[in-house]
């Protein structure tokens, strides 16, 4: 288990500028997001301790490890990972880990050795232990972020001045108040901070439990007589579900799917089961649970914001419910930045529930889909049969496990999610690409993730884009103009109300292919959380854009400036 030194009330300051309840991924990244922005935050966990019994999330996929990569700890998560993404990349589906392979979805979860194409970063599987491990020690050096464990919010209630006051207890039911501007709940399922606002989640559970067993075992590696995978799902006669290595030694975890009565078999049987094999299994901890299709009607107000499972829950199918959650405090954690730095408009706060609800919503409906196909679904015992049989039985779930592909080759959802339809965005009038969870074309369509490129063989776009807004401009249009000469209007609006704005002129990627032909535009404004505020090529637009994308939209200190906004030009 990893330790922290246990804080008591006393260490509890009097006031803090955003108070965040829960220390777990999303709350602990919030409190990194808004640190590299210079915001102060005080994090509230109730465990002391971080239980690596209690594996649960293992994927962290593209899109969470690029937003890793931005406050400088990808590779932190990458060398504490106990499973190197060269070990393995693919799932295989299975009659048994000593039976036939029916099925492998390859590099799944955005699992590819060497240089990724789609983002900067790919996916790494990592327990969800060693990833909080990470980010904890993350925030103990920064000195912009403090967690204190051993507490727990108990209670809030707004101040005068828009703040709220937090109540703060400990495990001896004593209490204490801190008074803070902004109180983000990032308190999991039974969020105290949702109660507060009472809010409920809405959605149902699957009919069916399931039961994550972790275990050790000498013989298990030996035995396995499949290729190496990052997952293997277990179609046999017997127990149906899934095993995976938690490392390279001795530890693995399995999942048995679609448990019910009150007289399953003991966790060991039931991985022998999966196996094939009769092996030394050394059970270490069983944890059962039940998938569960939630999501709150709001994510809070504009000073108390719900964040990740205290807002949405999501089946685990498809390894998205924590890269929500990451999400979300990468979406939020701007925006307060916005307000305390003086340059937020009246809307900017307002749209962090609009945009990322609907994320979680389509999240938690393609995870609930893959949740009617499961291994038990396609258990068949002919899938072990010899001959002919076994044959016919074996090509027929090969071809009925089509239907798994969005789970692991799900980079539509990963990052393919937009905010078109955002009041901080200023669309242009083309076709915005369609939703699909497994297809992800790359577009700069506004609301849109950046489209990526490597710009030589270690720089990627992304990594020229600055901490607030960005606005690149392909460098072979600028007709020997510096870009900021050619884009004045945008830095001269910027300049005026303190937001924080980069122009940069961007070459060809190192494939020869223009940032004009990447973009379908010259130039785009990129939001400081690498979405598209706006492409064109008009600078007074861009500067209208700047208003849309600060949260003034039609009012405010830039109300004139909107009046560009028509003049966007896609070339």
């Amino acid at each position: 288990m990893t330790a922290v030194s246990y804080a008591g009330l006393q260490d509890v300051p009097a006031e803090t500028p955003v108070l965040i309840s829960g220390g777990g991924p999303s709350g602990l990244f919030l409190a990194l997001d808004l640190a590299s922005k210079g915001i102060r935050s005080t994090v509230i966990e109730p465990r002391t301790l971080i239980d690596p019994d209690r594996p649960r999330a293992k994927t962290t996929n593209a899109r969470t490890m690029t937003h890793l990569r931005r406050l400088g700890l990808a590779d932190a998560l990458r060398n504490a990972a106990p499973l190197p993404v060269g070990f393995a990349q693919d799932v295989i589906f299975c009659s048994a880990l000593t039976g036939s392979e029916i099925r492998r979805f390859p590099n799944a979860f955005q699992l590819e050795p060497g240089r990724y194409g789609p983002q900067p970063e790919c996916g790494q599987q990592v327990p969800q232990p060693v990833l909080e491990a990470v980010l904890r020690e993350a925030v103990a050096a920064s000195p912009h972020a403090t967690l204190l464990t051993g507490l727990r919010v108990d209670s809030f209630a707004a101040l005068p001045d828009g703040g709220q006051r937090v109540t703060i207890a400990d495990d001896s039911g004593r209490r204490t108040a801190v008074d803070c501007a902004y109180l983000a709940g990032a308190d999991g399922g039974s969020s105290t901070i949702r109660h507060g606002l009472g809010l409920r989640l809405e959605g149902e559970s699957a009919a069916l439990s399931n039961v994550s067993i972790l275990f050790r075992s000498r013989d298990l590696a030996s035995t396995i007589t499949l290729d190496p995978a990052v997952q293997y799902w277990v179609l046999g006669p017997g127990a149906a579900g899934m095993v995976g290595r938690m490392d390279l030694d001795q530890t693995w975890w399995a999942i048995i799917q679609g448990v019910g009565g009150a007289s399953e078999p003991d966790p060991a049987t039931l991985v022998r089961s999966l196996v094939g094999a009769d092996i030394d299994v050394d059970v270490i901890a069983t944890d059962p649970w039940t998938a569960r299709m939630l999501l709150a009607p709001s994510y809070g107000t504009d000073k108390v914001f719900l964040v990740g499972d205290a807002a949405h829950q999501n089946p685990p199918w498809g390894g998205h419910g924590f890269n929500t959650c990451i999400g979300d405090a990468a979406n939020l954690a701007w925006k307060i930045a916005a307000a305390f730095e003086g340059w937020a408009g009246p809307g900017l706060l307002e749209s962090y529930g609009p945009e990322r609800r609907p994320v979680a919503d389509r999240t938690i409906r393609d995870a609930a889909a893959n949740g009617k196909a499961l291994a038990y679904h396609f258990a068949d015992a002919a899938l072990t049969a010899a001959g002919v049989e076994g044959e016919a039985a074996r090509a027929g779930a090969h071809d009925a496990l089509a239907v798994k592909q969005s789970e692991f080759d799900s980079l539509g959802l990963v990052l393919g999610y937009s905010y078109s339809e955002s009041p901080l965005v200023a669309p242009d009038g083309a076709p915005v690409p369609a939703e699909d969870p497994i297809r992800y074309v790359p577009s700069a369509s506004p609301g849109a993730l950046l489209p990526h490129a490597w710009l030589d063989g270690t720089t990627s776009l992304y990594d020229v884009l600055g901490t607030g807004f960005s606005l690149l401009v392909d460098s072979t249009v600028m007709d020997g103009l510096p870009p900021e000469q050619a884009f004045a209007p945008v830095i001269t609006a910027a300049a005026g109300h303190g937001i924080p704005v980069t122009v940069t002129a961007v070459g060809p990627s190192d494939d020869g292919t223009p940032m004009a032909e990447l973009w379908a535009a010259d130039a785009v404004l990129v939001r400081p959380d690498q979405h598209v505020a706006w492409r064109g090529s008009s600078a007074e637009a861009a500067a209208a854009a700047l208003a849309v994308a600060a949260g003034w939209g039609n009012t405010g200190p830039f109300e004139q400036l909107k009046e560009g906004i028509n003049a966007v030009v896609v070339s």
